[in-house]
């Protein structure tokens, strides 16, 4: 692909240094559908990105749309803090029908606000008020946000450095297999919770992904996920999931943690719960945690109605009958599983390993700046891919659930090309 350099003139000099993707994708975007992007220039690009798993029904989703314009172009309150309205009413009723009925989850909902970070503000927040505690158990490698408290209980130096301030209350402890099996699980955890001279306060909760994403596609074991529920239940504290990028679909089952059979506390949701992109989310939790004073926790933009309209039209559309939409997205992790085995064996001297679940997935390169090399390639090459793990080593992979096996198989032969051709 022959790309013209783009006018970046107002960007460069005019928003913060603090930009990132714009600087691995040097072009300035006009328009998208589906899973494909498209310059000012005309220049096409396929999307294994999908607004960082926000995205996950693919760009301006017709049906989605729809719903939107037509309750845009009927002049459908658009901001209502949490005020009721009928745009809410109809996504609490669907996602009560569709979702947690269906899955006997008896989750209460609060909308905490436009980010998923809010989400996990308000579950910290909630666990700490309910126990009386101040400590939150996270793991190695954890992503859960970037304002303070999330950042309390993330694992990347880089993004903790930039808090300014020390970051207390969380204590770190490894994720599943980041000790290569050498010790049994949750051996350090419990020791340290049982020993009167462990240093450790007693944790309100203990916060974790099924797959950690921005980590490292680094995905727990079901028995692992079981474990630790069983460690939450019998020491006490609440166990918080952070399904903000890996559900709604993202590993198959609405929720990532439904194949570990387990129903933790709390459930933090965002990203593509709107299902077009839009700021919202979700903390979910058991009736008896609802200790909540009214207006104890609050935010100018925690009701988002356009969000509510498609959000509930993606419910209804795709989830009705979630388990075609489930078979669906993992036939096309299984085809996304036997290109990547192809790449591994072509590069076997360079690629540690690759893993993933449903349409997440992860290539981790030995030399840690390849990654880094592979996506650049593969943007000139029309592919929009980022990278994760703590160094940038692992080319990750988040393709739209609806996008066609054509358009799967098109991206995975050029992720190949990329890889073959930074050797």
């Amino acid at each position: 692909m022959t790309i013209t350099q783009p006018d970046l003139s107002v960007f460069e000099t005019l928003e913060s240094e603090v930009r990132s993707y714009c600087r691995g994708w040097p072009t300035v975007f006009d328009r998208a559908q589906g899973s494909r992007m498209y310059d000012e220039d005309g220049h096409e690009y396929l999307d294994f990105f999908a607004g960082a798993g926000s995205l996950n029904y693919g760009h301006n989703n017709p049906v989605l749309k729809r719903a939107l314009i037509d309750y845009l172009e009927r002049d459908g309150v658009v901001h209502g803090l949490d005020m009721s309205t009928s745009a809410k009413r109809a996504f609490l009723e669907s996602f009560q029908n569709i979702i947690l009925r269906p899955r006997d989850l008896p989750y209460k909902v609060m909308f905490p606000g436009p980010t998923g970070t809010n989400a996990v503000e308000s579950a910290l927040k909630l666990a700490r008020k309910v126990k009386g505690r101040e400590s939150i158990v996270s793991f190695t490698n954890a992503f859960h946000g970037m304002s303070l408290g999330s950042l309390a209980v993330t694992g990347n130096a880089f993004k903790r450095a930039g808090a300014g301030i020390p970051l207390v209350h969380g204590t770190p402890m490894p994720f599943d297999n980041y000790l290569d099996g050498q010790t049994p699980d949750f051996i350090w955890f419990e020791r340290l919770l049982e020993d009167q001279g462990s240093g450790l306060n007693q944790p309100a909760a203990v916060i974790v992904e099924t797959v950690q994403g921005e980590g490292g596609i680094n995905v727990a074991r079901a028995e692992w996920l079981r474990k630790l529920a069983d460690v939450c239940e019998r020491w006490d504290m609440l166990l918080i999931v952070d399904d903000i990028q890996m559900g709604c679909g993202r590993t198959g089952a609405f929720f990532s943690f439904e194949e570990a059979g387990i129903t933790p506390d709390i459930v933090t949701v965002s990203k593509s719960i709107s299902g077009y992109g839009m700021p919202m989310s979700l903390c979910l939790f058991k009736p008896e945690l609802d200790v909540w004073e009214p207006g104890e926790h609050n935010g100018t933009f925690r009701g988002n109605n356009p969000a509510f309209v498609t959000a509930a039209a993606a419910l209804e559309t795709y989830w009705t009958d979630g388990s075609a939409m489930e078979k669906q997205t993992r036939a096309r992790g299984e085809q996304v599983e036997q290109a990547l085995t192809a790449i591994v064996d072509e590069n076997r001297a360079e690629i540690k390993e690759f893993r993933g679940r449903g349409l997440v997935w992860g290539i981790e390169f030995l030399d840690k700046d390849r990654a880094s090399a592979v996506a650049k390639r593969a943007f000139e090459l029309g592919l929009l891919i980022e990278t994760s793990g703590p160094e940038g080593e692992v080319v990750k992979l988040l393709p739209a659930l609806t996008i066609t096996p054509d358009e799967l198989d098109e991206g995975l032969r050029t992720l190949a090309r990329a890889v073959r051709e930074t050797a």
